[in-house]
């Protein structure tokens, strides 16, 4: 697949409304509290019960955060008290206990992610525990072969910390910069010195990590076109595999540490723009290909070498080379994918720890996927992922007629197409380099739930 992007402002500018990132399909804010864990429990059995049960891929959330950085809006749990982690982690095992209980043991686990919060937050012994406890009751592969990723903050890991957790298991490491520029550093309140990321993206080269991936925000206070590619520039000096150039989404009604950001210090939406256009010109001038939302990644990165061969997948972890996956998520707040539901878990600390207590499944709301849902699912994926979508094959496998089912989308996929973001044949729609920064855009078209209300709900596309 030839792998371009065009930036075009105009159509950018007029594109430019707010929607889902399409992590999910249907999408998180339609997940709804009468789903119960006997829905869980009965997709889980299905699951087992498929003619080649698919394997697993397991997501742990591990909330705790030293420090608040004021743009963030995750599901965290900010303080100095490392001890919080204690009672955490033992209803965390409990959980992880009752969880392999449920799938079969012969489902090796293909894909393994840590996410927070900040899981290096946590002690060698207790990762050390968490790791073997899961090996207890799922099937981690011994291989090297599966994808096991962690997000670590650098500031909160040595060099002997990155190489212990090669020798754990995990292969790929993912680790938040956002911008060396100080001023920027202070407005945002994380303080991460250069010194201290380069420390640990070397000793992940030294551990032999199989990939190494770096995160980048554009829309911080104080931000330039210049001073962003100054830290680009000092990026490029640790050569990292793969980038996630991520746009600030500034909604301080929903995340409350976004209040402490001055908004007159924020970058306008022309400077946002021309920061986004800088960032792509300098990426792909340094041979970086765009993947899509927001990633980019060397040619030889399995994620581009998936994306060539249309077997690129997306889910709550990002990207993925192990598309046919139920993922099992662990701990507060945490999504699970399995079977046609989606489950999440509740949000605060002492929910989770009574209902864990309780013996039951920590859920708080969930969805099961209607035939619709599921088919759309699988297209706004192949769509964001791959870029192309075989609309003949697409209708042979779910048993419809393509053009009939999706008559209403079509029509109006054709103004896309006249703006030339994507060209429809009759058997293929293929993104052009122009629509790659607009996919979510054309997503939306074939989503059959989004309301009126998605500008409160969603950020803006760029």
């Amino acid at each position: 697949m030839e792998q371009k992007i065009e930036f075009k402002p105009d159509l950018i500018k007029r594109y430019d409304k707010a929607g889902p990132r399409y992590t999910s399909y249907p999408t998180a804010n339609l997940f709804n509290d009468s789903f119960s864990a006997a829905d869980y429990r009965a997709a889980a059995d299905r699951s087992n019960k498929e003619a080649n049960p698919k394997p697993l891929s397991l997501y742990f959330h591990i909330p705790f955060c030293d420090t608040v950085c004021f743009y963030c809006a995750c599901n965290k749990i900010v303080t100095k008290r490392r001890d919080r982690a204690t009672p955490y982690l033992d209803h965390l095992y409990r959980e992880i206990e009752m969880q392999g209980a449920l799938y079969d043991r012969s489902r090796p686990v293909d894909q393994l992610h840590w996410g927070g919060g900040t899981p290096t937050f946590l002690s060698h012994d207790q990762m050390r525990t968490l790791m073997e406890k899961t090996g207890q009751h799922f099937s981690l592969m011994d291989d090297d072969k599966g994808e096991y990723s962690i997000e670590i903050d650098p500031r909160e890991i040595t060099a002997d910390g990155v190489h212990f957790l090669r020798d754990i298991g995990f292969n790929r490491l993912s680790l938040g910069v956002q911008d060396f520029d100080a001023k920027v550093q202070k407005a945002v309140n994380r303080i991460q010195s250069e010194e201290i990321t380069f420390a640990a993206i070397n000793a992940a080269r030294e551990a032999k990590f199989k990939s190494v991936s770096v995160d980048l925000i554009y829309g911080l206070p104080f931000q330039t076109v210049e001073s962003f590619l100054a830290t680009l520039d000092k990026i490029m000096q640790v050569d990292p595999d793969r980038l996630s150039v991520f746009n600030y989404a500034h909604l301080p009604t929903l995340f409350m540490p976004q209040r402490r950001i001055n908004e007159d210090d924020l970058p306008s939406a022309a400077e946002k723009l021309e920061i986004l256009q800088a960032v792509i010109q300098y990426l792909t001038d340094k041979g970086y290909v765009y993947v899509g939302m927001d990633h980019f990644a060397k040619p030889d990165d399995e994620l581009v070498i998936a994306q060539n061969k249309g077997q690129l997948y997306r889910n709550f972890q990002g990207y993925s080379t192990h598309a046919d996956c139920d993922m099992v998520a662990m701990g507060v707040t945490a999504i699970s994918q399995v079977n046609n539901i989606y489950s999440q878990n509740v949000r605060d600390e002492d929910g989770y720890y009574q209902m864990i207590d309780e013996d039951k499944l920590p859920l708080m709301r969930g969805l099961i996927l209607t035939d619709d849902d599921l088919l759309r699912r699988d297209l706004i994926s192949q769509l964001i992922c791959n870029f192309r979508l075989d609309m003949e094959k697409f209708g042979i496998k779910y048993n419809i007629n393509f053009a009939d089912y999706f008559k209403n989308e079509l029509s109006r996929l054709e103004v896309m197409q006249e703006d030339e973001l994507l060209q429809i044949n009759d058997n293929s729609i293929t993104i052009l380099p122009a629509g790659r920064l607009l996919i979510r855009n054309i997503c939306m078209t074939f989503d059959a739930h989004l309301k009126d209300n998605q500008e409160k709900r969603f950020s803006k596309v760029i």
